[in-house]
């Protein structure tokens, strides 16, 4: 079983909605945007009209039910990783129904990927924050292959190529850089572990090199929140 070190003193931001923005608590000032709320704010136009044409084309009401399936098959899922890293995962029961039973197959794929390499574990959910810029909350942080890492649980409809995922490395470098600033540490390293609805297994990993570059692009897409 994977250790649980518990060697920083996590709290929990609280998180409120304002006019359809996610704002976190700030222990230093006025709250703060999500790091979701802003790379959703500074999304690229392509990106925009892709999703745009995806809806138009499967239509609005298709949309909305893959969309919708899509969002409670990853909440379920992230609450069985939640509690297999809290070490209650043999006996976590989440539900029976088909969304249960698809998410809990897909938490399995994961599990049994990644509990060779999740060396110890700091904390789960954790609520992060950069002082007066924006908070969020990462699944996992600990030491993964050794190294002090960023680790991010997603699902996937369908398969993902790596340059589709540029969102995911941002969100990964924005939770590291607040983990390093909050508590003096030096983590570089992001990894996301994906599985589809079909429990395809992807691993997607950022090493101190890259991590540089995401580091940098998180930087320009919160200046460019701040700007407008």
């Amino acid at each position: 079983m994977v250790k649980l070190t518990n060697p920083y003193n996590y709290q929990e931001l609280k998180r409120q909605s304002v006019d359809g923005k996610r704002l976190y608590e700030n222990p230093w000032g006025d709250p703060v945007p999500s790091v979701t709320t802003i790379l959703d704010a500074t999304k690229p136009a392509e990106k925009r009209k892709a999703l745009a044409n995806w809806k138009k084309r499967v239509g609005k009401e298709e949309a909305q039910r893959i969309t919708t399936t899509a969002a409670n098959r990853g909440t379920v899922m992230h609450n069985i990783l939640e509690h297999w890293a809290l070490g209650e995962y043999e006996t976590y029961n989440p539900g029976n129904n088909i969304v249960h039973r698809q998410a809990k197959a897909m938490a399995q794929v994961v599990v049994d990927n990644i509990q060779n390499d999740v060396d110890e574990i700091w904390g789960t959910e954790v609520n992060l924050c950069s002082a007066n810029l924006y908070a969020g909350t990462t699944d996992l942080v600990g030491m993964y292959k050794g190294k002090p890492t960023i680790m991010d649980f997603k699902q996937t409809n369908k398969p993902k190529k790596r340059e589709w995922i540029e969102d995911y490395f941002l969100q990964g470098a924005a939770y590291a850089n607040a983990h390093n600033e909050m508590f003096e540490t030096k983590i570089e390293n992001v990894a996301i572990f994906m599985c589809s609805g079909d429990c395809e297994w992807q691993l997607f990993e950022v090493d101190a090199e890259e991590f540089k570059t995401w580091e940098y692009k998180w930087a320009v897409r919160l200046f460019e929140y701040y700007d407008k």
